[in-house]
């Protein structure tokens, strides 16, 4: 006997069969660290997962691509290569300024400061003081973590599908 209207054997459970594609709402807890296991950044000690949409560009491409098609209760870690994560180090991303550029903001820069630029179209740009002289200071605006091969670990929690809403049933 078969019944147009929904019933409790149509009802599939986002969370055991529902993969994860572009604009999927995800929770899950992550985990990044370098290749020698120095953990870079996680969120496995939160009581709670963290929560976002799938290309809403909370997470760089390489990363979510690890995520593509993975399900709740599923866990991976996955080897990214520095272009899947935060690009090669770029020497054209290193600028030198005179010290004398330095001394109305910050009259002793140091090697290891993070200093704020600010670009033509007023964007705000960080870079790291790397090497100080009497004349010069150069900065580096490179990311931090441009050039390094990252692991990155992650546990799937849910995956409510795109354009759905998640209900939670008590």
């Amino acid at each position: 006997m078969s019944n147009s209207n929904n019933t409790a054997a149509d009802f599939i459970n986002p969370n055991q069969d529902t993969r994860i594609t572009q604009g999927s709402q995800v929770a899950l807890h992550f985990e990044v660290a370098l290749e020698n296991g120095t953990v870079i950044d996680s969120t496995f000690s939160r009581p709670e997962p963290v929560r976002l949409i799938i290309g809403d560009e909370s997470l760089l491409p390489g990363f979510e691509n690890v995520l593509n098609n993975l399900r709740a209760g599923d866990t991976r870690t996955a080897h990214l290569e520095p272009e899947q994560a935060f690009g090669e180090w770029n020497k054209d991303n290193v600028q030198t300024f005179s010290r004398t550029q330095f001394a109305l903001t910050e009259a002793n820069p140091e090697v290891g400061m993070m200093i704020e630029f600010e670009d033509k179209g007023k964007n705000t740009l960080p870079g790291v003081i790397s090497k100080v002289t009497q004349e010069d200071v150069e900065v580096d605006f490179n990311h931090p973590l441009a050039g390094q091969s990252l692991l990155f670990k992650v546990q799937i929690f849910k995956v409510t599908p795109p354009g759905q809403v998640a209900v939670q049933l008590m």
